[in-house]
C-alpha cells in the first residue's frame, strides 16, 4: 500500500513537519530502516570500544548524522541532545537507560564510512525508497552547483592564483590545466579547497554540482574544489546517476558550450540549456522565450540550494578536505529530500 493512500499520514499538517514527534514519525513512515542498517553493518566495523564493551549500532550513529543536519549541530552538541531528548533517543533506537555515543565514536564512524565511500551508497539506497513511493519522479532533471565557503582559508597577502567563475563560454584543456591553485601548507588551511572570484567576491572553498528532479530533490551530486567551473565537468556530474534516454536536461546559460551540445546528443538527451547570446549576436525572439520556459522549471534548483543554506548551514564548510566535504553534502541531500518527502507526499494525495 502507497503511503499516499494512509489517510493518517495526510492528515499531518505539513507547516509542523519539524516539529520533532510529527516528523519523525513521519520519516519512519517513509523509509524502510533495515534496508539502510543492513548496508551499514557491509561496511562498518563495529568491534570493541574502549572499556571491552560491545560499540553503538550503525544505524543509530547515521541517524544520528541526519539529526546533526536537521537540527545543525555538532559532534558535542548531538551527544548532549541525545541524552536530554526523548523524541531524539527514540528515533535513534537508543535506550533511555544507555548513554549516547560520545562525539568520538561518531567521528571515527563518519572517517570510516567516507573513506569506504559509504554515504554515496546510502545516498542511492535512500532515493531508490522515494522512488518507490513516488516521491521522486525523473521526468526531467535540472543541474547547478553552489559554492560552500570554508572558514580555514589562507591569509595575508600572497598572490594567489583565482578563477573567475563562469567568466567565458568555452575553456579550452590547456586553460583548465593552468587553473591550478597555489596552495598554502599550513595547519591552519584547507589546501584541497580553492579560491574562485563569483560576482566580483573572492571565495575560498568547494563546490557542489548538484542534479535535482524537476521539483528539486536531489539525484546526484558531485563535490570539487572551488575552482573548478561547471561548464568542463557537465559530464562528470551526469554520471553521478543513470539518466534514461530523452530525458529533458534544464540548466543556465553558464552550461552552454558546444561540448556539453555534443555531450547530450551522445547520450540521446534533451537539450534544455538556456541559450546564452553571444557578441554582436543577441538572442532571438524564439530563444528568449525558450529560456523564460526554462527558468519556470530551472529555479527550483536554486530554491534546493537556498532550503539547504537556511535549514542545514550548508554554505559553510564543516569539515576539512575533500571527502570529508563531499560526505557533508552528501548527508545534507539525503537530509533535504527526507525532510522535503512529507510535504510532497500530503501533495500527491490532494492531488490524486
Amino acid at each position: 500500500m502507497k503511503i499516499a493512500q494512509n489517510p493518517s499520514f495526510a492528515d499531518l499538517a505539513v507547516a509542523n513537519r519539524k516539529i520533532k514527534s510529527q516528523f519523525f514519525a513521519q520519516i519512519n513512515l517513509i523509509v524502510d530502516w533495515r534496508q539502510i542498517s543492513n548496508l551499514i553493518n557491509k561496511h562498518y566495523s563495529r568491534g570493541m570500544s574502549a572499556t571491552g564493551q560491545p560499540c553503538y549500532d550503525g544505524l543509530l550513529l547515521f541517524k544520528m548524522g541526519l539529526l546533526q543536519t536537521w537540527y545543525g549541530l555538532s559532534d558535542y552538541e548531538i551527544e548532549d541532545r541525545l541524552n536530554d531528548s526523548i523524541s531524539f533517543s527514540k528515533f535513534c533506537g537508543l535506550p533511555l537507560d544507555k548513554s549516547a555515543p560520545d562525539n568520538s565514536t561518531l567521528s571515527r564512524f563518519r572517517t570510516e564510512l567516507t573513506e569506504k565511500k559509504v554515504y554515496e551508497k546510502l545516498f542511492r539506497a535512500m532515493n531508490k525508497q522515494l522512488e518507490k513511493h513516488q516521491i521522486i519522479v525523473k521526468k526531467g532533471i535540472l543541474v547547478d552547483a553552489s559554492i560552500t565557503d570554508s572558514p580555514l582559508k589562507p591569509k595575508g597577502k600572497a598572490n594567489y592564483e583565482i578563477v573567475t567563475d563562469r567568466e567565458q563560454e568555452e575553456i579550452s584543456e590547456q586553460e583548465i590545466a593552468a587553473v591550478k591553485m597555489v596552495r598554502v601548507n599550513s595547519p591552519g588551511v584547507d589546501t584541497e579547497a580553492a579560491w574562485v572570484k563569483k560576482a566580483g567576491k573572492l571565495r575560498y572553498g568547494y563546490k557542489k554540482h548538484v542534479v535535482t528532479d524537476e521539483e528539486g530533490l536531489v539525484l546526484g551530486l558531485l563535490t570539487t574544489a572551488a575552482n573548478l567551473n561547471e561548464i568542463t565537468n557537465l559530464e562528470d556530474v551526469l554520471d553521478t546517476l543513470e539518466i534514461a534516454e530523452g530525458t529533458r536536461v534544464k540548466a543556465d546559460k553558464g552550461y552552454q558550450s558546444q561540448k556539453n551540445r555534443d555531450l547530450l546528443g551522445e547520450k540521446k538527451l534533451k537539450n534544455h540549456i538556456m541559450k546564452k547570446a553571444k557578441k554582436n549576436q543577441p538572442l532571438t525572439a524564439w530563444e528568449i522565450k525558450f529560456n523564460k520556459l526554462i527558468s519556470k522549471t530551472r529555479y527550483k534548483i536554486e530554491r534546493t540550494f537556498g532550503g539547504m543554506k537556511r535549514w542545514f548551514n550548508s554554505g559553510s564548510a564543516k569539515y576539512r578536505g575533500l571527502a570529508k566535504m563531499h560526505t557533508q553534502n552528501l548527508m545534507e541531500a539525503i537530509a533535504y529530500n527526507l525532510y522535503r518527502s512529507p510535504g510532497i507526499i500530503v501533495s500527491n494525495a490532494k492531488n490524486s
